[in-house]
């Protein structure tokens, strides 16, 4: 074309050399360039943008190549549909009634219909999916058979797959017979190749075997009412200089260097409002659940931590920590000692209730029923010291043996968890508060309540405390008041006392009363120990005693005006 284009006359040939030097600086266009598609095509598997399925295993780079052309670097390709990183992901509505179907057919017969499919036709409409494209998984030859019936079809009885169970069921008996072969079975009676209660592939070694074993672990080995176990893994530690005095005497031992008569009757001084800040014990790391004094002395003070330890401590002399009790994994939540405190039992969200020795730390028993006990406690009865009781969240009051480790009674009514249990009336009752805002009366040892106490402005009762003189009960309530009960056989509300002004919502603030019974204490959320006056229910004093929820206000019961407060900030204070 070229050579063409310059054909010409000698005439012409000004103008043509000019017309050949435009025609030279002209840029060449290639509208056809290289665009690598034999370096792709080696060795690549190339997807349609359209396809839903991969017959074989194609890499990620692959599946994102571009369609045509160089790579855009600003902009990133993915496939027509894909709407993940690696694929196409569909969405199915499958019916729940239908999914069932299908599982329980496929369990009876073998074979299930896809539920994803929109059909309920049978075999010979069913397109596409399944296997071979039949609509169906499992026995294919079996759904042919059965023409795809669900379990729901009636087939013939030819069909079904225990057509002969009712010729191998064994004879029912005879009605008068309780023993031997002709043992009336009813319809208990079994089959004939149930195997049931026949030893299956055990050798008369594996026998012996298992004999020695049992033999080894009967020890360790409980049914279901003998629960409770010894364990090994609790440990104390003595925090004083030595356990024994140049007598031979323990902490245990009441002192009688000191100017108030430990061993006389509680309650037989009059009593006042504390003022000031005696002493602060401090040990725990977070905060104190629950405090008690030690019984009829109360020289000793036993606290309840949550940081899984139980700490006993000197009231008097140094004011000292005495004992750690370790062996709990989680925080502890209530204690109580038995009425010579020579045993103390703690409760614990580990679920465990354990029976520990006040003197010597050793842990001698745990009980456990695999629930959260909320509280426990001793029957006061001399006679009854080996029995003890433990509210529980699966609504449950457990009555425990420590001698024998069994369960000797349950009281099974509450709706919610138990969070209190007091005894009343000369210990022959006792009262149960729980989380489904009732009140509850039982005669011991008969799991029958005599009293069921339910208001409909009722609310949950976290915390009970009995006052000195056995005929009340001081009921903190979560409505920011303290009720009060009769302790006797009615179990009456007393309208005319009525304790509020503190703010206690949400908390188990447990409530005091002075040992002469003319003061009605109590801790609030806000840190601060209120007094109340038992016969006008007025306010005397509001003492500002903690930085965090004040859980246990504790009257000295042999001072005139001493107690003992426990907080979440994971201090005990004494006031005087």
């Amino acid at each position: 074309m070229d050579l063409l284009n310059n054909y010409g006359s000698s005439d012409e040939e000004d103008s043509n050399t000019i017309a050949i030097t435009k025609q030279n600086s002209k840029i060449n266009i290639n509208t056809a360039p290289d665009t690598g598609f034999d370096e792709h095509t080696s060795g690549t598997l190339y997807t349609a943008p359209t396809a839903t399925e991969l017959t074989v295993n194609v890499t990620y780079d692959d599946m994102n190549r571009p369609f045509l052309g160089p790579e855009n670097p600003f902009s990133q390709r993915q496939l027509a549909i894909q709407n993940v990183i690696n694929g196409h992901v569909e969405q199915q509505a499958i019916s729940e009634m239908d999914f069932r179907t299908q599982y329980r057919t496929f369990e009876t017969y073998g074979y299930a219909r896809d539920p994803s499919l929109n059909t309920t036709s049978n075999l010979a409409g069913q397109t596409g999916e399944g296997l071979m494209g039949t609509g169906y998984v499992g026995d294919l030859k079996t759904a042919t058979e059965l023409g795809g019936v669900t379990i729901h079809d009636r087939i013939g009885r030819n069909l079904r797959r225990n057509k002969d169970a009712r010729q191998k069921r064994n004879k029912k008996g005879q009605l008068e017979q309780v023993d031997g072969p002709d043992a009336y079975m009813g319809p208990w009676a079994g089959y004939e190749d149930d195997n049931v209660g026949i030893a299956t592939g055990v050798d008369e070694e594996q026998t012996e075997e298992e004999k020695t074993t049992e033999n080894t672990t009967k020890a360790t080995t409980f049914s279901v009412k003998n629960i409770a176990s010894e364990t090994h893994t609790e440990t104390t530690i003595f925090h004083g200089d030595s356990e024994r005095d140049y007598l031979g005497r323990t902490y245990m031992a009441v002192p009688q260097d000191v100017d108030v008569n430990l061993f006389g009757e509680a309650g037989s001084q009059e009593c006042f409002v504390p003022k000031k800040l005696i002493h602060t014990w401090e040990g725990h790391d977070r905060g104190v659940s629950s405090i008690k004094f030690f019984p009829k002395s109360a020289h000793l003070l036993l606290s309840a931590g949550m940081d899984n330890q139980i700490k006993v401590w000197d009231v008097y002399h140094d004011r000292n920590l005495l004992r750690s009790y370790l062996g709990h994994s989680k925080a502890v939540r209530d204690i109580a000692f038995n009425n010579d405190g020579t045993k103390f039992l703690s409760a614990s969200y580990d679920r465990n209730v354990k029976l520990w020795d006040t003197e010597t730390g050793q842990c001698i028993r745990t009980f456990s029923t695999g629930r959260l006990p909320y509280c426990c406690t001793f029957n006061p009865d001399e006679d009854k010291q080996n029995i003890f009781l433990a509210g529980y969240s699966d609504k449950k009051i457990v009555q425990f043996d420590i001698n024998s480790g069994e369960i000797t009674q349950e009281y099974d009514q509450h709706l919610g968890a138990v969070n209190t249990i007091t005894f009343v009336d000369d210990n022959r009752r006792f009262v149960t508060t729980s989380d489904d805002k009732t009140m509850r009366a039982w005669e011991f040892d008969i799991p029958v309540v005599i009293k069921y106490i339910a208001e409909p402005d009722m609310y949950a009762i976290p915390a009970v405390t009995l006052s000195p003189n056995k005929k009340w009960l001081a009921c903190q309530s979560l409505d920011n008041q303290i009720l009060i009960y009769g302790a006797r056989d009615k179990f009456r509300l007393n309208r005319k006392k009525r304790f509020a002004g503190h703010l206690i919502a949400g908390y188990a603030c447990k409530p005091g009363f002075s040992p002469d019974g003319r003061f009605v204490s109590s801790g609030d959320s806000n840190g601060n120990v209120w007094f109340w006056d038992w016969k006008s229910c007025k306010i005397l004093k509001k003492l500002k005693a903690h930085e965090k929820v004040v859980t246990c206000t504790e009257w000295h019961p042999h001072e005139t005006s001493k107690v003992a407060t426990s907080s979440w900030d994971g201090l005990i204070k004494y006031w005087d």
